[in-house]
């Protein structure tokens, strides 16, 4: 048996359609050498490709993990199954799509007013009078009345582009999760929610030391 997701969302096709259209421009604002072309109407735009990642669990050891006996070829970290909870951490973060840079905030929760402060993480990011695009879903917390509360204390920063529902692989933040995991979350063990959140912030200090450009990698020439 194989599964799939159903298209649920009845402007499947429009979504997908405005986040490639917007993924083909960003592309074009690329010159031969890979160096981004200067905005020339005056208004910088900043492209950023937005998710949140909730519930990633703190776990620690009960047990000290064993290292393999020195000298022993084919030796192996060994590792007591039982472990403890600690609680979760919620990461909210986004990637510039044009310069590579990853942006991230290090919750308890996953609520509005989380996704408030990323918004004015962003907004003290980026120089003031830009516009500021973001490619993001459109679940309850980006549409509550506390964002559009503080969306309103600065009309013109921010433009949204949704993506369809069930549509989360059209997000290139997707892809940057999907490597943190592999390289940094899976088979962690910490001994504080503390400590998780340091180690989290020193990832995207690492990967900001040598930023890496992410870009939709389909066939965009029928887009527009």
């Amino acid at each position: 048996m194989s599964y799939y997701c159903e298209r649920r969302d009845p402007d499947f096709g429009p979504k997908m359609h405005n986040v490639l259209l917007l993924y083909k421009q960003v592309s074009m604002r690329f010159d031969e050498d890979g160096n981004v072309i200067p905005w020339e109407d005056g208004q910088e735009v900043h492209v950023v490709s937005y998710d949140e990642k909730p519930g990633i669990q703190a776990i620690a050891n009960t047990a000290p993990d064993l290292r393999p006996e020195p000298g022993k070829a084919g030796g192996a970290v060994a590792r007591d199954y039982e472990y403890k909870r600690l609680g979760t951490l919620s990461l909210l973060a986004s990637i510039d799509l044009l310069t590579g840079e990853a942006t991230p905030l290090v919750s308890e929760t996953h609520k509005s007013s989380d996704y408030v402060e990323f918004l004015r993480i962003l907004d003290a990011k980026y120089p003031e009078g830009d516009l500021i695009r973001i490619v993001l879903d459109n679940v309850q917390v980006h549409k509550s009345k506390e964002t559009r509360a503080y969306l309103a204390t600065v009309p013109g920063r921010f433009e949204f582009v949704f993506t369809p529902k069930h549509g989360s692989w059209l997000n290139l933040v997707e892809g940057f999760f999907s490597k943190m995991t592999r390289q940094m979350l899976r088979g962690i063990r910490v001994s504080s929610k503390d400590e998780l959140k340091e180690r989290i912030y020193r990832y995207f200090d690492e990967v900001n030391a040598e930023p890496v450009v992410r870009r939709w990698k389909w066939n965009l020439s029928e887009i527009g």
